[in-house]
């Protein structure tokens, strides 16, 4: 039987997974970042 423990421990391991790929992916240049960041134009 599956439990909710174990869907808890799987669910943490998976979370551990995705943070230690995203700690090597190398940070996005600032402009990048920047042109992320700047609001959108309203259409008329």
């Amino acid at each position: 039987m599956y439990s909710i423990e174990m869907a808890y421990a799987r669910m943490r391991e998976l979370q551990d997974l995705a943070n230690r790929s995203r700690a090597h992916q190398p940070t996005p240049a600032p402009r990048a970042v920047a042109k992320l960041r700047l609001p959108r134009a309203k259409k008329s």
